[in-house]
């Protein structure tokens, strides 16, 4: 056994669409795909939008301008500060009776009129909000698909919308997976499953913590479930609770936008220390809010409907092309925010051959580093130089110095900020010298689905296994040409769908406000393939695949029942609760109803007293 932590299954929900069977990166290539997947994924996504024209779906995806649903950008809601002067000395106005004994402003006169009204002089002057609209600065975002509502699939009882569609990417990667998780869950031992699922930050809606903050200041009431659902880590929660029933390890991590990544090397640092065979992780963003995306503007991160008028010189009057909002390494003006919630399950090698799962990838290895002394803790910094170069060392350690240098191709942060084309293209170009890598290819998708902080890395994971499985890069398609201040001379941006040519690594990368700096180095399906059955022997591959025909055809039936639209989300609420009487225990172990669990501490020789 390598102790591999090995990809058997990603699931999830982006602006592209969903992730299983490789739709949301399907999406991106659609004019490269042959007739039978481009077909298949028009149907998946009618399915989810209940569009029936391939236009209206196809337009219905991706960055654009947005929607109703959230908020209108030419009449965001404010309340606007007012000072009243009375031209006669005083001001009166009425008001309900029944506020007349809450505590009010003491140069106040209260007069009561009857049962309903009571009268108010105010004299001298007096500040006063009033409700008012103004027009939001940023028009674009990377918006789920317009008519998918992730919470009309499932009992969702007001759920934020990150849980909404956690449930939903939870659901969509067992799918993927092929294998019912009961058969897993009597395989595996209880305290050797992970799951490290967060948001970066919170549940920020009405329903979640951001309603909870502005209650009381708009006259409403803060309810039972806005404290706890808004909790940052609550994701992966609510997978334990209402999917798995899941005893096992927990503890997500946050990393601003780096999130999924260091969810994802706590997945990995589990499998291959043998405290996990399985692992499930992600991250689940939806920061599409006025009140989110009003931070971001202030610190001048977002492109702006002014800024890409600019670039395109249009007129004050001219409508901007929100689509190509998101310009990574070209020129632009800042990064498009964008709502994601991307899942992954990971196996080690040994269960892979046990249960014939898929094998969809493997995690090298994750590395995580500070930038150390920052002027500004919202720049850039150096940190990214530790986590790229010891992904790719890890990487040579494995494939040898040729593979490594003719053999893959980096999937780029590329926000589409004029900071971040500058400070990562040069990491990337220097790496790619020093480790002898030339015109290595770099995709950027954020171009299409744009960033949905601490689930982007997760959008970049998924995209990078559809492009194992297809063999297309997507294009960098919202900008022409690279910016002169982009550093390529050992980089090949892609500004064209282009053909992979290597197929052994991928170097995800990831950066994340302060200071939150990631980088993924993942081997590709023919790689891992190689690793696991030259550790294992041609017998375990046969068996493998045997099994793995079986997982295939179960894969296919399901995905068969969702191109229907007659597939749910799993979410079982109060369903198998555990009680005291439920559990019985001794100095070996542990029962919890039919499910046996060993006392496990695994001490070091070093640490036992004599």
């Amino acid at each position: 056994m390598l102790n591999l932590p090995v990809v058997v299954a990603a699931g999830g929900i982006n602006s592209a669409g969903r992730t299983s069977q490789h739709h949301a990166y399907r999406r991106m290539v659609i004019d490269a795909l042959p007739h039978h997947a481009r077909s298949d994924t028009l149907a998946a996504l009618k399915a989810l939008t209940g569009f029936s024209s391939d236009d209206d779906v196809l337009m219905s995806t991706l960055i654009r301008r947005i929607e109703s649903d959230y908020f209108v950008p030419s009449a965001v809601p404010w309340n606007r500060a007012v000072t009243l002067k009375p031209n006669n000395g005083v001001v009166n106005f009425e008001m309900a009776a029944s506020r007349s004994g809450e505590s009010l402003p003491a140069d106040w006169q209260l007069e009561k009129r009857d049962k309903r009204r009571t009268g108010v002089t105010v004299a001298g002057e007096h500040e006063v909000l009033f409700p008012s609209h103004r027009v939001f600065e940023v028009g674009a975002a990377g918006q789920l698909p317009t008519g998918f509502r992730p919470g009309d699939l499932y009992a969702s009882r007001n759920h934020p919308r990150a849980l909404q569609m956690t449930v939903f990417a939870a659901s969509d990667a067992l799918a993927d997976l092929g294998i019912e998780w009961e058969v897993i869950r009597q395989r595996v031992p209880a305290d050797a499953i992970s799951v490290y699922v967060s948001s970066s930050m919170g549940q920020l809606d009405d329903a979640g913590t951001g309603g909870m903050l502005s209650a009381r200041a708009t006259g409403r009431r803060v309810t039972s479930k806005q404290c706890p659902l808004g909790f940052a880590e609550m994701p992966g929660d609510f997978i334990n609770a209402y999917l798995l029933h899941s005893l096992g390890n927990t503890g997500p991590a946050l990393g601003a936008c780096a999130t999924f990544l260091y969810n994802l090397r706590l997945a990995a640092a589990d499998i291959r220390s043998g405290r996990s065979r399985v692992a499930i992780i992600g991250a689940s963003e939806a920061p599409i809010l006025h009140t989110v995306m009003e931070g971001y503007a202030a610190m001048g991160a977002l492109a702006t409907d002014a800024g890409l008028r600019s670039l395109d010189g249009l007129d004050d009057s001219d409508a901007p092309d929100h689509r190509r909002a998101c310009r990574p390494f070209g020129d632009n003006c800042g990064f498009t925010m964008a709502e994601s919630s991307q899942v992954l399950v990971l196996f080690d090698d040994a269960l892979v051959c046990e249960l014939g799962a898929p094998i969809k990838a493997a995690v090298a290895d994750v590395f995580v580093h500070a930038d150390g002394a920052k002027k500004s803790i919202t720049g850039p910094g150096p940190g990214n130089y530790m986590t790229m170069g010891r992904a790719l060392t890890s990487l040579r350690g494995i494939l040898g110095d040729e593979r490594l240098a003719r053999g893959g191709f980096v999937q780029a942060h590329g926000t589409g900020t004029p900071q971040n084309r500058v400070t990562e293209s040069q990491i990337m170009n220097r790496m790619a010298s020093v480790f002898g890598i030339d015109q290595w290819p770099v995709s950027a998708i954020k171009s299409f689905v744009g960033h949905s902080l601490g689930a982007a890395a997760g959008d970049q994971v998924s995209a990078t296994l559809g492009i194992w499985e297809h063999g297309y890069i997507p294009p960098i398609n919202t900008i022409d040409s690279v910016a002169d201040d982009v550093a390529q001379t050992h980089l090949a941006f892609t500004l064209e769908t282009t053909e992979l040519e290597g197929r052994d690594f991928a170097v995800v990368n990831s950066k994340g406000f302060g200071g939150n700096n990631a980088s993924a180095a993942l081997l590709s399906p023919d790689a891992t393939r190689e690793l696991v059955f030259g550790a294992h022997g041609k017998g375990a591959e046969l068996k493998w695949q045997g099994k793995n025909e079986t997982v295939a055809s179960h894969r296919a039936a399901t995905e068969s029942t969702r191109l229907r639209g007659e597939w749910a989300p799993l979410y079982r609420f109060d369903d198998g609760v555990l009680n005291d009487g439920d559990i019985s225990f001794d100095a070996e172990g542990i029962r919890f109803g039919d499910l046996d669990v060993s006392w496990r501490a695994d001490v070091p020789d070093s640490w036992k007293l004599k």
